[in-house]
């Protein structure tokens, strides 16, 4: 390659950098993998090397990423924020080992070896033994303040505790979702029919850049932190200053190995590429540090990394596959997606056949097409998704596929909202798929819990029988026999659940009603607010916005949906059908567990739902996260480990179902909360 050339490729690869860094930093929507980027950078670097005339004060290869957001106050850090060096090759950690052996002469050093912890990074501040300051890394000079959020993240002490800690230092970290608190934000996404995270960095990352701190108290973070700058402190080593700021509350990983050689080293590397599938949190490597802080100081920096750290990068397992057909999807609120049918292919011990293309715009970007070779991976390592296309197998007579215009079930001409990355088919009322969408969301166990599933409402709306969830109240046994397969016990049984539902408290009534972007939660706190359907129906956008947690996305959903007189028709004859529309007060039937916070985790002999009654209803609280000041675990059966392991940590009891029954009065579980099944057919 001659100069000109090089020069074409530099510019090439700096914008496809820098379009990538802003995905990954700021949109949290990364259409690339780790590895590639890396890559790319690799050889941005070699050709900057190679060409020094090339290299700019601007290249990616010369900055460090930036997630600044223009929706925080910025402020800037003490000492500079800079990302790692990253390898996937062992024989590039044992370069490194001999260039610092080089350069500090026979010394004897030692390494810490650490899990590389795949989050969002962040700096905390501590001045007289309180948080003063949480920054993001910014553009490594400039970070976003994010205290109020990072206030919000449980393990994140506000003050010290012991002794022995600096009137103001500084200490770096990562911010994490636990696989736990992810798949539960994802399915509240999917259920809401909101675009799921990819991963949890991406969720993470998201999360802490909410500009309200309430919901990040909802998400489940968690902080873990692994540097405190050599300026800020006295101790001889990284690994003391470490233990040091354990001792002093704040949460230090204790995966951390002190090692003296590379044979160590790549001991430590082989173990965790390993164990690190049953950790409760993402890690994408190890990160190898020079343990002694003045050789850290002595070995100093390049203009974006420190040279006496290397980060080693586990990859990602990967499949190349083929590009079957795509599917167009509509769910219950319209939203159209596109999903890549693959010939099946092994993944991360599963078999993979279908992937997620998310969106018009994520298609035109990886210019994907029937019949390519395209590279899947596990978004962290759960969510099959396709990352590259394999443009040098990619068959002569393909043709880059058009998104419908039209919705592929009802055939409505689809509309794309402004501020929407996906198209909608507006036939709210006619569509079949959306109809039936619905149909199964009334009758979800979360919501009305009756006893049908996705077969049941097929053969009902087939038959004509239910358009609408009120049908459903209409329907009698004459009519239910009419069904494939049931006889007396399937239709009785049936039509008993829809009697039980009638007995559903408000908030699950108003989840069932499936208005776009009101979730559980959401339900549960517009029905704690205004009370009654009533009251919520007449509420303007300003009063639906002074609702916790509620803002003006989802009080103009709630404001179209009641602004629809079909809407009120069916919600008048659902109240004629006897359900509830108002919030019942339930009074404390003891106060045994008055004053108490309580948090559960794990399967119990009783629905989750129930549990979290008879705390309520014992003058109990109900609370999602472990903290300080949690009273006690409730651990059912495969509890979750991140809480087991922070109820240990911060001393919080943990009790069995067994010891928590005989803690209030007895008599007072009441059955219910099983999962939806289909009838059993006789």
């Amino acid at each position: 390659m001659d100069r000109d050339q090089a020069e074409k490729r530099v510019i090439e690869l700096r914008e496809i950098l820098w379009i990538n860094s802003r995905r990954y930093y700021v949109d949290n929507a990364p259409t690339m993998s780790d590895f590639e980027y890396d890559h790319l950078m690799r050889e941005l670097e070699d050709l900057e090397n190679e060409y020094p005339d090339l290299k700019t004060p601007d290249s990616p290869t010369q900055k460090v990423g930036s997630d600044l957001d223009k929706g925080f106050a910025q402020y800037p850090h003490k000492y500079p924020m800079l990302s790692l060096g990253n390898t996937y090759n062992i024989g590039e950690i044992e370069d490194f080992a001999r260039r610092a052996e080089k350069e500090l002469g026979e010394v004897g050093f030692t390494y810490s070896c650490e899990l590389k912890f795949d989050g969002t990074a962040i700096c905390l501040t501590y001045r007289n033994g309180k948080l003063f300051r949480a920054l993001t890394r910014g553009d490594g000079v400039v970070g976003d303040d994010v205290t109020a959020n990072v206030r919000m993240i449980s393990n994140v002490p506000l003050s010290l505790k012991g002794s022995g800690w600096p009137e103001e230092f500084e200490i770096r970290g990562e911010i994490l979702m636990p696989y736990e608190s992810f798949d539960r934000l994802n399915r509240e996404r999917v259920e809401n029919e909101d675009q799921p995270f990819a991963n949890p960095r991406n969720a993470a990352s998201g999360s802490l850049k909410l500009q309200d701190p309430k919901v990040v108290a909802k998400r489940g973070l968690m902080c873990t932190l692994y540097h405190i700058p050599a300026q800020s402190v006295t101790f001889a080593t990284h690994s003391e200053a470490l233990d040091a700021a354990a001792s002093w509350g704040l949460p230090v990983s204790g995966e951390r190995r002190t090692v003296s050689g590379i044979s160590q080293i790549e001991e430590y590397i082989s173990y965790w590429d390993k164990q690190r599938r049953y950790l409760p949190f993402a890690t994408d490597g190890i990160v190898i540090k020079i343990n002694e802080l003045d050789y850290q100081n002595a070995l100093g920096y390049t203009a974006k990394s420190p040279r006496w750290a290397v980060a080693f990068k586990f990859q990602a397992e990967e499949a190349l596959t083929r590009l079957v057909s795509i599917d167009y999807q509509v769910g219950r609120t319209g939203a159209v997606t596109p999903v890549a049918n693959l010939s099946p292919v092994q993944l991360a011990g599963t078999v993979v056949k279908r992937a997620t293309l998310n969106n018009e715009d994520f298609m035109s970007q990886l210019d994907i097409r029937v019949g390519d070779w395209v590279k899947v991976i596990k978004g962290g390592e759960i969510i099959p998704k396709i990352i590259d296309v394999d443009l040098s197998r990619r068959p002569e007579d393909s043709v880059k596929p058009s998104f419908p215009t039209v919705c592929p079930d009802c055939g409505t001409p689809l509309v794309k909202d402004e501020n929407e990355a996906r198209w909608f088919c507006p036939n709210t009322d006619g569509c079949p798929t959306q109809i039936k969408g619905k149909l199964e969301h009334f009758l979800g166990r979360k919501a009305m819990n009756i006893l049908a599933g996705e077969a049941t409402v097929e053969q009902m709306y087939n038959l004509g029988l239910v358009r609408t969830p009120a049908d459903f109240y209409s329907l009698d046994k004459r009519g239910l026999m009419m069904l494939e397969g049931w006889k007396d016990r399937s239709a009785e049984r049936f039509l008993a659940s829809l009697a039980e539902s009638k007995s559903v408290p408000f908030e699950r009534v108003l989840f069932a009603l499936g208005i776009r972007y009101v979730g559980e939660t959401t339900a549960k706190e517009l029905a704690r607010h205004f009370g009654d359907i009533d009251s919520l129906a007449a509420a303007s956008e300003e009063k639906l916005l002074e609702v916790r947690d509620i803002g003006d996305v989802i009080a103009k959903s709630v404001r179209d949906y009641f602004s629809d007189p079909k809407h009120l028709e069916e919600i008048s004859r659902l109240k004629e059908a006897g359900l509830r529309f108002s919030v019942e007060e339930v009074s404390a039937s003891s106060e045994a567990l008055s004053g108490l916070s309580i948090v559960i985790s794990g399967n119990f002999s009783i629905s989750r739902d129930e549990m979290k009654r008879l705390i309520e209803i014992n003058g109990g609280k109900n609370s999602s996260s472990v903290s300080g000041k949690t009273d006690f675990l409730l651990a059912g059966s495969k509890p979750g480990p991140e809480k087991i392991r922070k109820a240990e940590e911060l001393g919080v009891r943990i009790i069995g179902e067994e010891e928590f029954m005989e803690m209030i009065p007895s008599g007072e579980t009441s059955a219910g909360g099983g999962d939806i099944v289909e009838p059993t057919l006789f």
